[in-house]
């Protein structure tokens, strides 16, 4: 029998409404529901957008029928990359622009949501991308220029990206990525379908659940006061802690798919507090390399993490009680953190990755630059910075 305060198997495939922060359907087939909620919030023709692998994944023809079983016409752009480029944005806008739509419906992993919400942001207005920029003020958009309709659809488990405009783009002259927002974009509905992840290669199963364990993990860190966020990301590691070495091992285990996908939403709500050098030192090794964002952060994250946790020793306790470890010390922690890594078949080094050694003065420079470094729970300068992804390259754990 469940201890009283654990979620059951029943309740992780039972079809959930949530209404914060944005409205969340969330359940196994709701993908089915598109249709009818788009009428619902008044949506007429939508344009799709996703990446380029998953254009021709058979979600995105679901997602297109029933569309048309409503009697909503559709189009799809997919030219999107991996780390989005500020080039493909633009053109994304002009087909949104050129197809008469009226909303964006984001579906995909990370890239997809990134590029979806991007588009989004500039789709009805003349406002340069990079004015979205997070540290810039914010635009002011005009009553004749508001946002499109926005829905999101994650079909990975761990970007966490679904709840707010929040994305990351990569300048391609400064070969830098840039997070760009605005506050009155919003995710009008947040679909969250576990069967969409069911099938997802393993290898990405344990790049994207790794993200989401890096997000909890660094949001929870972050200083400050904001229990709304420190919540979502300690029960959003409860989840992935529990919950990702299963749905790798077990790809057709709803239950494990449905957890996941919660866990990851939590812990992406969690990050709008903010992130640490796992994620500035991972989003410009993205944007120079190209590499999977979530496979970088799990290799940078231990390193990161011996850098950061001296001193926080009462978070550590929270986080390990919320990984359901006896011992609550910094050391048994991270110790639990790469036993997961290891596990999910985690690569040991970025250079076994490709990521080359005279990189890390470059990526340094680049790296203190990023929001994400703003918020790190541990002061840091640009030597520290380089020494860890020295680290990183030559033995991360």
């Amino acid at each position: 029998m469940a201890k009283m305060f654990e979620l059951t198997d029943v309740e992780i495939l039972e079809a959930q409404d949530w209404s914060f922060p944005v409205p969340i359907f969330y359940g196994p087939g709701r993908l089915a529901e598109i249709g009818q909620q788009c009428l619902v919030i008044g949506v007429a023709k939508p344009l799709i957008v996703t990446d380029r692998g998953s254009a021709d994944l058979p979600f995105i023809a679901k997602l297109q029928d029933y569309l048309i079983q409503a009697g909503l016409p559709s189009e799809l752009f997919f030219d999107v990359s991996p780390n989005p480029r500020d080039d493909e944005i633009g053109a994304g806008r002009a087909m949104f622009r050129n197809g008469g739509h009226d909303a964006i419906i984001a579906i995909g992993g990370g890239s997809a949501m990134d590029g979806g919400k991007s588009i989004c942001l500039t789709a009805n207005n003349d406002i340069d991308l990079w004015a979205f920029e997070y540290r810039k003020a914010v635009p002011e958009i005009g009553a004749d220029q508001a946002f499109p309709i926005l829905i999101t659809i994650p079909t990975t488990a761990g970007t966490g990206a679904e709840t707010e405009s929040t994305a990351m783009v990569t300048h391609v002259d400064k070969g830098m990525k840039f997070c760009i927002w605005h506050p009155d974009l919003k995710p009008s509905l947040a679909l969250l379908d576990p069967e969409l992840t069911v099938g997802l290669p393993s290898t990405l199963t344990a790049w994207t659940g790794a993200d989401a364990m890096t997000h909890a993990i660094e949001a929870y860190l972050v200083r400050g006061f904001h229990p709304l966020c420190d919540g979502a990301g300690l029960e959003g590691l409860t989840l992935v802690a529990k919950w990702l070495p299963i749905a790798v091992k077990e790809p057709d285990n709803i239950m494990a798919r449905g957890a996941m996908l919660v866990g990851s939403c939590l812990a992406g709500i969690a990050f709008l507090k903010g992130l640490g050098l796992v994620h500035a030192i991972s989003h410009m090794i993205g944007a120079e390399y190209n590499t999977q964002h979530g496979l970088t952060n799990a290799i940078v994250l231990p390193v990161v993490l011996r850098f950061n946790l001296l001193g926080f020793e009462y978070k550590v306790k929270r986080m390990a009680q919320a990984m359901d470890l006896s011992d609550h010390s910094v050391d048994a922690f991270i110790i639990e953190v790469e036993r997961i890594l290891d596990e999910i078949d985690i690569p040991k080094s970025l250079g076994s990755i490709g990521i080359p050694a005279d990189c890390s003065q470059r990526i340094a420079e680049k790296a203190i630059l990023d929001s994400a470094a703003d918020t790190n729970p541990r002061v840091s300068n640009v030597e520290e910075i380089r020494v860890l992804i020295e680290t990183s390259i030559a033995q991360a754990r």
